[in-house]
């Protein structure tokens, strides 16, 4: 009986010691998966953010096929929107080349980047007068009605034309963030319009900076 007792504790000791092993690999692993741009975060966007995002094909304001890893080869502001918007774009646009220009001054280069969700109407030429009024490093880019709706959807966009009534002055329903996406990160999180250029630029800062540090 003496001898079964012993026996017992020995296996219950080295169950314990095997369950030890395992929590602390496991707690070792997580500090391994621990999001680096946590401290950077100020909410959680519906339905996360992995997965936002893909290669694509696009025409640029000079005319030019150019792809996903062109456009976006250093940390980008990436907004989709459309030149006729009478309002909200322009504001947007303005406000994100306003946080571009501050990073800038803090040794921060970064692409604005406007796509629009009204191809019927900007063509290359006059997306290139947008863009040039905003800032001259702003990449605009259209393509046909189906690669449009392929990259809105990559980034999960939701835009709606309503040109049943006038094809030529309609206006588009369209939603509003800015993506903020670093090479070899992906899009890492995405701001509201209601952010001023300074907040922009501090938050979008914060993740550059913590993108640098972890090597991510």
């Amino acid at each position: 009986m003496r001898r079964m007792g012993k026996d017992r504790t020995i296996l219950i000791l080295g169950s314990l010691a095997a369950v030890m092993v395992l929590v602390t690999g496991w707690l070792w692993l997580s500090r391994g998966e621990a999001d680096p741009f946590a401290p950077c975060r100020k909410g959680v966007a519906q339905g996360g953010l992995d997965g936002l995002g893909a290669p694509f094909e696009l025409t640029d304001q000079n005319g030019r096929r150019v792809s996903d890893r062109q456009v976006l080869a250093k940390p980008a502001l990436l907004y989709f929107g459309y030149t006729y918007c009478p309002d909200v774009c322009p504001l947007d646009s303005a406000r994100n080349a306003e946080a571009v220009a501050m990073l800038e001054e803090q040794g921060m280069q970064v692409t604005p980047v406007f796509i629009s969700v009204d191809p019927k109407r900007d063509t290359p030429e006059v997306l290139r007068d947008f863009a040039g009024a905003m800032h001259e490093r702003m990449i605009g880019l259209t393509g046909t009605a189906a690669e449009i709706d392929a990259v809105s959807k990559a980034w999960r966009n939701y835009y709606k034309l309503n040109d049943q009534e006038d094809p030529e002055n309609y206006l588009v329903d369209h939603m509003t963030n800015t993506y903020l996406v670093i090479p070899g990160s992906g899009t890492v999180e995405l701001f509201g319009r209601e952010l001023s250029a300074q907040d922009l630029a501090e938050r979008a800062a914060c993740f550059i900076d913590a993108a640098s540090s972890t090597g991510v």
